[in-house]
């Protein structure tokens, strides 16, 4: 009982903070330390990252759909579009290649995880007094976005606040930016969940000990509620009040930080 309410709090977890720019990987390192809740294995963290997948590609199932129409059809558009979410994904690839074992070592540190958590928070803050563009996307701007996903790396720095930041910052439109930063996310969460399930397959013996309805529970929940949380992270960016997300991470930051 206690192993099924932890992997359900897991997945409500990942799917939130997937998407709303609170850090999914920050929440989860302070939910097992300050909760204490035990992560119950490498099988759960793949089918948790294919859940948020599943998601983002049902909210923008028409937009994927056009780009790969475009793509097969030799569209110039798409191509250039597939050019950016490709450059965009180099940056956080080749930091974490270099840098993943001092980046392991932060998720043992909750108090590390917390001064990140401020970090975000700061960086949204900062948009509600800047004077942002609406242009689109372009291989400039797709690099500087993958510069900051290359952070978000860091737990408690959030992948969808520090993208977005970055390209409404660097003059990407409201509804473009959150379009373009989790369509760029697709490459590295499917590349995170094939390292999971690597790093699982090549421990002789590894088992997670979790039944398949389980971990099926789990990909099911997290990818209901990050729909949800995604549609919530578009409308409030949209109205203009994605700053607020700010509050929120320096607070639980700062909270956190003394709990910790």
């Amino acid at each position: 009982m206690r192993e099924c309410m932890d992997v359900m709090l897991l997945a409500v977890l990942q799917g939130i903070a997937e998407f709303l720019p609170i850090s999914s990987s920050g929440h989860l390192v302070l939910a097992q330390s300050l909760l204490k809740i035990n992560m119950p294995g490498v099988r759960l963290e793949v089918v948790l990252h294919l859940g948020t997948m599943a998601s983002i590609m049902a909210y923008y199932r028409t937009a994927l759909r056009n780009l790969a129409c475009g793509v097969l059809r030799g569209r110039r558009a798409s191509w250039t579009t597939l050019g950016h979410i490709i450059v965009s994904a180099i940056p956080a690839a080749f930091f974490y290649y270099l840098c993943h074992d001092k980046v392991d070592a932060f998720y043992e540190d909750p108090r590390a995880v917390s001064g990140f958590l401020v970090f975000t928070g700061i960086v949204l803050l900062a948009l509600r007094w800047m004077r942002c563009g609406d242009g689109p996307v372009t291989g400039a701007r797709a690099l500087l976005t993958g510069i900051a996903q290359a952070l978000a790396v860091l737990p408690g720095i959030s992948r969808s606040g520090m993208t977005i930041a970055a390209a409404r910052m660097a003059g990407i439109a409201p509804g473009r930016a959150a379009e373009f930063s989790f369509l760029m996310c697709l490459p590295l969460l499917a590349g995170a969940a094939l390292l999971d399930y690597l790093g699982f397959t090549a421990q002789p013996g590894a088992a997670d000990g979790l039944p398949g309805w389980l971990l099926l529970a789990g990909a099911a929940v997290s990818a209901t509620v990050g729909y949800a949380a995604l549609a919530v992270l578009v409308r409030t960016l949209r109205g203009g009040r994605f700053w607020l997300f700010g509050v929120y991470c320096i607070a639980a930051g700062l909270i956190t930080l003394f709990a910790a």
